[in-house]
């Protein structure tokens, strides 16, 4: 995955001196529940919260069960109400609001193509591969188009006009269908929902989104030409993180209320195909709608991924939620540090499973 070092957004600022959108909602927490009343056990559950502080990145978790918080744990002197970057977990909050999109009659399906959603383009380009590509590859991964994350990531998010540098990928020479990480495609969900919608992303992702599930404090790190990426920039506090994980357990409901359509969740979080990347100890790893799929202690799970293992996993069939935070690790790192805090989440998992 690319480095996110000079990404992050945290609560005093952003470091690249891009500008950041933050603001607030009305506050609506978690309410809590003692892990046994969940089936979980309460000594298991605390040594795989235990486990987390031998994780030398790993800030915080936040574990849900039936929609209830079961437990949590800060490190290193985080706090619950600090914002944490959710790096490229930024691209399930993104495929969200398309599904939100589609439901509301903003956007008509997935099979339109970047040239009928933003057809603009099609005389300023018309000749690009990206126009011919649908919502639905965009979503999945299957563009078919040439991107490198670990030489495009920082041009991409320092260019100029990112439309245009995403309008200028070549056709891969992968198979057609094949699975491949692009930013720069997933960019272009800015400018199809914002103009969808006319209005801009940060402000879909607040109403549809933040004021339903009162997520209470988030900013969001601007790329150089001052849009909100769809691809990542995002920060949350992680109980907040949870939340996305927990509406898609729960079918789009949040304290009951359908907020996202049922279908688009069950769409989003099944496997759509392969994805190459792994993630041990998670097995037969695929991808749905911007959400990565696999099993985990031999359990079907779904989890937003970013950068250095900001995790917003779900169990559905254990009604379980998990969210982490960590730090942004150099890219030699990134592996180890990614398999250290996913281990802890199995701990998690493999004690729910058997304590149901």
């Amino acid at each position: 995955m690319p480095s996110r070092r000079s990404f992050v957004v945290a609560s005093t600022g952003a470091l690249l001196g891009a500008p950041v959108t933050g603001f607030a909602t009305s506050s609506a927490d978690w309410q809590t529940a003692s892990p046994e009343s969940q089936g979980i056990a309460s000594e298991g559950l605390q040594k795989a919260l235990d486990a987390g502080g031998n994780v030398p990145a790993l800030r915080s978790i936040v574990v849900v069960r039936n929609g209830l918080l079961v437990g949590e744990r800060y490190y290193a002197g985080a706090s619950t109400n600090d914002l944490r970057a959710i790096n490229s977990a930024t691209k399930s909050v993104c495929s969200v609001l398309v599904g939100q999109a589609l439901q509301q009659g903003k956007i008509g399906s997935l099979s339109q193509t970047v040239g009928e959603l933003l057809p603009d383009l099609v005389s300023k380009v018309p000749t690009s591969p990206a126009l011919r590509v649908t919502l639905r590859q965009i979503l999945t991964g299957t563009t078919g188009l040439a991107y490198d994350w670990r030489t495009q990531f920082t041009p991409l998010f320092a260019a100029p006009d990112p439309v245009a540098y995403a309008m200028d990928l070549k056709t891969d020479a992968k198979a057609p269908g094949s699975w491949s990480y692009n930013d720069a495609a997933v960019f272009l969900v800015t400018p199809i929902l914002e103009r969808a919608h006319g209005m801009p992303l940060a402000d879909i992702a607040k109403r549809d989104l933040c004021v339903p599930l009162g997520i209470d404090h988030v900013s969001w790190q601007r790329d150089k030409a001052g849009n909100w990426p769809a691809y990542a920039g995002i920060s949350l506090r992680t109980r907040d993180l949870a939340k996305l994980a927990w509406l898609m357990v729960d079918g789009g409901r949040w304290n009951g209320a359908q907020c996202v359509p049922a279908d688009w969740v069950a769409d989003s979080i099944r496997r759509h195909g392969p994805a190459t990347w792994r993630n041990p100890p998670v097995a037969d790893i695929g991808y749905g709608y911007l959400w990565f799929t696999g099993t985990l202690a031999g359990r079907p799970a779904t989890w937003a991924w970013g950068y250095g293992g900001q995790f917003s996993l779900l169990v559905p069939s254990l009604r379980l939620a998990v969210a982490t935070a960590a730090t942004n690790p150099p890219p030699q790192d990134v592996g180890a540090q990614t398999a250290a805090v996913a281990q802890v989440v199995a701990q998690i998992v493999e004690l729910a499973a058997t304590s149901t």
